[in-house]
């Protein structure tokens, strides 16, 4: 009985072990498919200047208590919103549902917003979009917070996966309008996770 309970807990080890390098393999394979978006001629969005310098972006040290599973509430009977942006545009958006997880001891909350625009891309359907600020904003990563992308979930759980989160194209070049975090969405707590600010430019 004693030999079975062992190779249990070996199982379980090797196979969260397995489960931790397919983690960091997604993370790490996100950091080449961006440096290689902006060291693309062809798909870049730097300014001339910048690509000409450019060499990779900077990203924070991969950190799995950054990828929470987090208590996914929906909310159906939200209004649209007009959602500020770095120019006039005013894209309309509406609150899907509220992520509760919990990082260094904090609870925390995010909203996450579903365009009231349809995709014309197919396949995203099911997209929501995740804009926040934490205490990193402005010192380490950009100031006018990040983006990460999620899929409605099937059921109550949702993955947030932080070391994801990428900034907006205005972060990189003043030319792209860019959605503001709403406030709601700021986080009192550092995510050391995900892309930082980028170089010395903004």
């Amino acid at each position: 009985m004693k030999y079975l309970l062992f190779l249990s807990v070996v199982c379980m080890s090797f196979n969260g072990i397995a489960q931790q390098k397919k983690f960091v393999q997604e993370i790490m394979e996100f950091h080449t498919s961006e440096n290689e978006k902006f060291g693309n001629k062809e798909t870049t969005i730097l300014t001339e200047e910048d690509f000409e310098d450019f060499k990779a972006l900077e990203f924070y040290p991969i950190d799995l208590k950054y990828r929470v599973n987090a208590a996914f509430i929906r909310t159906p009977n939200e209004k649209p919103f007009l959602m500020p942006t770095t120019t006039e545009r005013l894209p309309e958006y509406v609150k899907y549902g509220e992520a509760h997880f919990t990082i260094d001891g904090k609870e925390l909350k995010l909203n996450l917003y579903q365009s009231t625009t349809s995709y014309e891309e197919e396949g995203y359907e099911d997209y929501l979009f995740l804009p926040f600020t934490d205490l990193t904003s402005g010192d380490g990563s950009y100031g006018g917070g990040r983006f990460m992308d999620a899929r409605i979930p099937i059921g109550n759980d949702i993955i947030l996966n932080f070391n994801l989160a990428y900034n907006p194209y205005c972060a990189y070049n003043s030319k792209y309008s860019c959605p503001i975090p709403p406030k709601e969405n700021d986080m009192l707590v550092r995510i050391e996770a995900g892309v930082k600010a980028f170089g010395n430019h903004h």
